[in-house]
Formats: C-alpha cells, structure tokens, sequence
C-alpha cells in the first residue's frame, strides 16, 4: 500500500508498517529539521515536506495518491502536562490533516496522540471523521501492551473508509450509518446466541487471554527483529524494569528439554532498558535532539500490530 505519513517524528508509523510488510512510504513531513535528518537517512528515497499547513492548502498538486494516511498529530493542545487550549493552540492542526483526508479519500487512516485527548478534541475528530465517510474507533493502548519497560497511554484512531471514495453527501452518511448499525446489531446477536457477554468479566478466561497473547508475543518476537535487522534498542543497564522482560523470555525458552532455538535468544534484546547516566550526560551526541525526538515518537511495534490487522482486513476474502 501507499503510504502517507503526516507529523511523522523519526518514522515509527512507517517502521512499524514495514515491520508488518503493509505499505512503503511516498511522502513523509514534520516540521522538526532532526527529525527530518533521520528519515532522510533511513528513507533516502522518500520527499519530505516541511509543514502541514502547506499541504493542505495545496493537497491535490503537494500530496501523492495513498492508501493509507497516518499523523501522530500535535499532543500539546490536549496534554494533561500542558495548558489544554485545544483548538485556541497554534499546534492545533487537526483541521488541516482533515482538509487532507477530504482531498486524498485514503482507504485507512491511523493517528495517535495522548491520553489526554479523549477529553479534549476526540470527539471533533471521531465526528469530522464519520462525516466524510469514514468508520472510526479509538483504541487506548499503552506501551507496555507491546512489552515495553513502560506505560505510555497513548490514544490510537483507526479509521477504514467504508463511504463513496468521492460523495460525501448526506445520503452516503445516511447510508454509512445504516452499515454500522446493521454490523453492530448483527455482532450483538452473535453474542446472545453464542452465551458470551461482549466484555467478559471471567477473571480466569481473561487471564487466559492474557496469556496466550503474550505466548503468542514471545514467539513472533525473534522474527520481528529479523525483519527489522537491528534491535529497536540495545542498552546495557540492569536497573531498570527491562530486566525482568528480557530475563523472563529468556527463563521460557531455556527450559530443560524445550528444545530452544539459538535464534529466540535475540527476544531477550528486544526490549533492554536505557542506560543510566548522570545529571549532565557528556560524549552523547545530539542527546537532547535524540531524547525529544524519542519523546514524540510512536511505539512501532504497536504499529506493526495495527499494520498486521489492516493487513489482514484487505486480504480477507
């Protein structure tokens, strides 16, 4: 797929797609010169633009024919560590990312911005969404979901055009709609008749769950870094919660008579914790740029997740 990448930070959207061998990148942009450097380096083919606004005043001639748009848009206007202006915010850019979506109609779009944003601006965002034709659905997952030594709530918006590529009229709302609702009366009767509640409350069969999505994390690890070709991070400080992820995966897979493969022992880099320094950090080059660029980006191995599941929706008889 065609994929174009808004707000794009140090390209975690576009690793994680690629990850899940989804898409490749026509057109990345971020206003950040740094982080511009990096996906020069990394996507040396790829254009990027410097400012949104611009784009969106010109999306037809500025931004090539996609498939799939994500943005991790501005988290300052609804951060609970800032001022909360929302829309009174210069860094309020929503609009134009939306002008954008009118112009290119992509079949998916995925953003990510903070927690704070599901009570602020969520709903304007939901809403300008559902009004061009899209389904859209918000998803809180947290770092750790991906087993990351960290929390890191993030709020994801995943949104499948599901309206006329072009008409946006109020018939194609209407006839949008009318989908949603027969989908989900449909999915509520399978429940009824199946005997399960939509959220299961079995302490016992979500533990279950839990732990065979974490089996199953375990096992596509190694292939991850494989595709990758590099550890996402390779510290080496034993003080931090990283410890205990990597020593865990390591106890699974070298138990006596597991029959353990040489090549799962690289899971237990694939999460190492950041290394502790001291109060002013010397010898570490452009560490400021480095920790404000890790600071915005997305987690890329929730977008490989997100990227596995779109995959798998256009691939879908």
């Amino acid at each position: 797929m065609r994929h174009v990448d808004l707000c794009s930070g140090i390209g975690g959207f576009a690793l994680g797609f690629e990850w899940a061998e989804l898409s490749k990148p026509v057109l990345f942009c971020d206003i950040e010169p740094w982080s511009r450097e990096i996906l020069r380096k990394h996507w040396p083919d790829v254009p990027i633009a410097d400012d949104v606004k611009e784009l969106a005043n010109d999306p037809d001639g500025l931004v090539p024919d996609c498939d799939i748009l994500t943005a991790g848009y501005p988290c300052q206007p609804f951060s609970l560590a800032g001022e909360r202006r929302g829309t009174e915010d210069d860094r309020h850019i929503w609009p134009f990312i939306l002008a954008i979506v009118q112009a290119k109609r992509p079949a998916w779009c995925v953003f990510e911005n903070v927690y704070g944003h599901v009570s602020m601006g969520l709903d304007e965002v939901l809403s300008d969404l559902e009004g061009e034709g899209y389904a859209a659905r918000p998803f809180i997952v947290p770092a750790c979901a991906a087993d990351a030594p960290h929390r890191r709530d993030r709020v994801w918006i995943i949104a499948r055009n599901v309206g006329d590529t072009r008409r946006t009229s109020s018939k194609s709302r209407g006839d949008t709609k009318a989908r949603e609702k027969a989908i989900r009366s449909a999915a509520t009767s399978h429940h009824k008749r199946s005997g399960e509640d939509v959220a299961d409350t079995d302490n016992r069969h979500r533990s279950r769950k839990i732990k065979g999505i974490l089996d199953q994390s375990d096992r596509q690890a190694p292939d991850r870094l494989a595709r990758s070709g590099q550890d996402v991070a390779h510290t080496d400080s034993a003080q931090q919660q990283g410890r205990w992820i990597s020593s865990r995966i390591h106890k699974e897979h070298t138990k006596p008579n597991s029959g353990s493969d040489p090549s799962r022992q690289q899971a237990t880099q694939f999460w190492l914790p950041e290394p502790a320094v001291g109060r002013v950090a010397n010898g570490i080059p452009r560490r400021v740029d480095r920790l404000r660029g890790l600071g915005n980006a997305i987690v890329p191995q929730i977008a490989m997740r997100i990227g596995e599941t779109i995959k798998q929706c256009e691939t879908r008889p």
